[in-house]
């Protein structure tokens, strides 16, 4: 009862501790939670919006991954096949034809693993089919043994109740003197036989404990087989779950590969369409150029044509303010041509400082969009591992209030236990104190028997006379009834006590007749001398 009592504090212990454990564990988990769900409603917020964007790729995208899929239907090749496409480099190899390799590789590698297990799982079956037939073999020569023993049982039982007949029998009759001793014959005869049948039954119940052994043994090993036999097929759905999940995450990987050979070709569509653009903006500014420059040579020959005839229509006197201005118009000229060169090679470095930010903007793009993508799947991987955080704080709750129903249940049960234990345990104290009682009464009764034999036994002992001793005997009780089992021991003991004062009789009355004889051998010496 104190160690019922000690198991029921330590279990209500160890449910208050269990409890506060769940409180503290489900105030923490609500305060991430929170957290989680503050910083998910900002995530979502953005991702809301990528998404809006990614809704319209998604369209195209889909007919895409359509076409992908109806020529990712046949993966299955055979081993020239896979030989074939080995041997080219990935680069020349289309999608199905790579997907096609790789779920090759994957599955080969499985169904040899799947061999093997099946080639394991029937060697396994062979050796569980002998060790049945090994058992059934077991328990049948058990069975004959069991049936031998209860036939050497029967008959222990026959003889048992063949001497206790002849005891009563010998009890009943008023034997002689001279049948003790072939009573005492027939009672070593049957001790003999009854020790013979004891080492037998010793015998066979060592054989019956060794076979119940190795049955036990065989059923542990039957149980060990079974047990590699599940973790085998466990392997086999963890194989088979993995290769399930290999092939989403190709599904997922392909997926990811359309996106970026579509964002790819977005990007060169872009760059060639600012290319265009450049060139366009290039011929347009140099047709511009070649116009202005082509004005102003015709607005110069113009005016060096009207000079040349104001020369040819003035004299010879104005010839040289005519050179002169002529020069001047020359170096006038030069001068706007290397002007016109000076603005021909600014328009060609803000060419290629356009181009150097048009290639800068191009790389920016290109990076936002590659930290955009890899910022929304790092917030989808957050949030699945949210869920799943989730998911498992709830599994961890249903599984700690399942685990308080069944403490509780098992309190009860244990209460439940205690209660019928403590009731029976007292009928049972009960019980004990009057078979003590009893017992008792019948310790003093024995003993005091006892004492009065052993009186009887001293007494008779002195006695000389052999009529006396045995009307001594007979006034304590040799003949008459005595209750319970003491009549017995008391017979018993009154008939060794006899045959001792026969011996002693017998051996008083044998060193009578040595005196005698030595007597009778020193009178024949004396008469001899």
């Amino acid at each position: 009862i104190e160690e019922l009592e000690e198991k029921l504090n330590d279990a209500i212990h160890q449910k208050q501790l269990l409890s506060l454990r769940l409180d503290s564990q489900l105030a923490l988990q609500q305060e991430d939670a929170r957290k989680h769900q503050a910083l998910m409603k900002q995530e979502m917020e953005t991702i809301l919006l990528r998404q809006k964007q990614l809704e319209e790729t998604n369209h195209q995208l889909r007919e895409r991954a359509g076409d992908i899929r109806r020529s990712l239907r046949d993966l299955e090749l055979t081993d020239d096949c896979y030989e074939k496409l080995k041997s080219l480099p990935e680069d020349q190899l289309s999608i199905p034809e790579y997907v096609s390799i790789r779920f090759y590789e994957v599955v080969h590698a499985l169904r040899k693993e799947l061999s093997d297990l099946q080639m394991k799982k029937e060697s396994l079956t062979e050796k569980l089919s002998g060790y049945k037939s090994q058992l059934k073999c077991l328990t049948e020569s058990y069975e004959d043994e069991r049936r031998n023993r209860s036939e050497l049982e029967v008959r222990c039982q026959r003889l048992t109740l063949e001497l206790a007949d002849t005891k009563q029998m010998i009890q009943q009759g008023d034997y002689r003197q001279e049948n003790y001793d072939k009573v005492k014959c027939e009672r070593d005869v049957f001790e003999h036989e009854l020790s013979e049948l004891r080492r037998k039954y010793e015998i066979l119940e060592v054989l019956h404990k060794v076979q119940a052994k190795e049955g036990n043994d065989l059923s542990k090993e039957l149980a060990t087989i079974q047990q590699s036999l599940n973790l085998l097929q466990k392997d086999k759905d963890y194989l088979n779950r993995q290769n399930m999940e290999l092939s989403v995450r190709c599904a997922h990987e392909e997926d990811r590969l359309e996106r970026l050979q579509i964002q790819l070709e977005d990007a060169k569509k872009a760059r060639e369409e600012m290319y265009e653009k450049y060139v366009a903006s290039r011929d347009h500014y140099k047709t511009e150029y070649e116009k202005r420059l082509h004005e102003e040579l015709e607005q110069i020959r113009l005016k060096t044509n009207q000079e040349i005839e104001q020369l040819r229509s003035t004299s010879k006197e104005m010839y040289e303010r005519e050179n002169r201005n002529l020069r001047e118009a020359r170096d006038n000229a030069v001068a706007e041509k290397e002007r016109a060169v000076i603005a021909e090679k600014d328009a060609l470095r803000k060419y290629d400082q356009l181009l150097e930010q048009y290639r800068q903007m191009q790389l920016g793009t290109e990076s936002k969009v590659a930290e955009l993508l890899h910022q929304s799947k790092l917030k989808s991987f957050e949030s699945e591992h949210v869920q799943l955080m989730q998911q498992e704080t709830a599994k961890n709750l249903s599984q700690c209030q399942m685990e308080c129903e069944k403490y509780q249940r098992k309190l009860e049960v244990l209460m439940k236990e205690f209660y019928s234990l403590q009731s029976s345990s007292e009928t049972r104290i009960i019980e004990l104190q009057t078979q003590n009682s009893e017992f008792q009464a019948r310790l003093d009764t024995y003993e005091k028997l006892e004492k009065e034999l052993d009186e009887i036994i001293l007494q008779t002992a002195e006695m000389e006379n052999e009529v006396e001793a045995e009307r001594v005997l007979f006034s304590y009780g040799y003949g008459a009834n005595v209750p319970t089992t003491a009549k017995r021991q008391l017979k018993q003991s009154v008939h060794l006590a006899r045959r001792l004062l026969q011996l002693e009789k017998q051996n008083s009355l044998l060193v009578k007749d040595l005196e005698h004889q030595k007597e009778q051998v020193t009178q024949i010496s004396q008469e001899v001398n």
